[in-house]
């Protein structure tokens, strides 16, 4: 009996440690700073700070207390195989600056929100920018503009400005009106794509962020050029078609690159490089 019990005492330790392990594992990450919300012409914006996997501001009315809106300002993509915790990324600091809303993560990257567009600017303070590649607070065209006011592209999508140009102009399905294509991220997970605005019916077409197409896939996070390719320019080789309308030259430096046009029923991706 006195042996039984002798022996049973060493499990004991063991038998608190594995109580306290969960409690160890969510013990990696330390609790967000509390951020301190700013009121601009009737408006308060907070950062909730209660979500690791994305950083986002709520706007709420002075007068009522009614939430208006909110808006996802970054995402932190979440690697399976490390600890989740640890790589959650919070909002560290809201301020205004002449109606802009300035968001600042915890990674030292600075966001600019135009209030009245939602239209988000990022730059990062630990690098230099390239020429123009957060001047785009104003400037947007007023296809992008309608689209972001009546809630159509806006509901779902954030206008990306990662690259420079963000935006191109062309006539994308032949129709003869101008069409504007404009890079996008889907709020929801953070994937990049192309939204593609008809001229004539204010219609919109999502390609990547979210949605695939072709060997693109559903994030065109890999692109870091696009340009417009005519359709009444030369194509080298048979391989480009006889295009409808003008078409989008996208491609990775080096690498790969593809037409995106409308073929008479939807817009296909043609690879023309590994």
């Amino acid at each position: 009996m006195e042996v039984g019990m002798s022996t049973s005492f060493p499990f004991i330790p063991i038998l608190f440690a594995v109580v306290l392990l969960p409690c160890l594992a969510s013990a990696k990450r330390a609790v967000p700073t509390k951020v301190e919300p700013v009121i601009y012409e009737g408006v308060r914006y907070v950062a909730p700070n209660d979500d690791g996997r994305r950083g986002y501001i709520e706007a709420w009315d002075v007068r009522t207390s009614r939430k208006l809106w909110e808006l996802t300002v970054f995402t932190n993509r979440i690697d399976p195989k490390l600890e989740e915790d640890i790589q959650w990324v919070f909002i560290s600091e809201l301020s205004l600056r002449d109606g802009t809303l300035i968001v600042k993560s915890e990674r030292s990257t600075t966001y600019q929100v135009d209030l009245r567009t939602k239209a988000i600017t990022e730059s990062d303070a630990t690098r230099s920018s390239a020429p123009g590649e957060t001047a785009h607070l104003h400037g947007i065209p007023e296809l992008i503009d309608r689209a972001i006011t009546n809630g159509s592209l806006t509901k779902n999508y954030d206008v990306s400005f990662h690259m420079n140009p963000f935006y191109l102009r062309g006539d994308f399905n032949g129709d003869g009106n101008m069409d504007v294509a404009v890079l996008v991220k889907q709020r929801s997970t953070g994937k990049i794509g192309i939204a593609i605005i008809n001229g004539a019916s204010d219609k919109i077409t999502i390609l990547g962020a979210g949605t695939a197409i072709g060997n693109g896939g559903d994030d065109l996070d890999w692109m870091d050029s696009w340009e417009i390719y005519s359709k009444d320019r030369m194509a080298n080789g048979t391989s480009v078609p006889k295009l409808r309308g003008d078409a989008l030259l996208v491609s990775r430096s080096e690498a790969a690159s593809a037409l995106i046009y409308w073929n008479g029923k939807r817009y296909v991706w043609l690879q023309q490089g590994d």
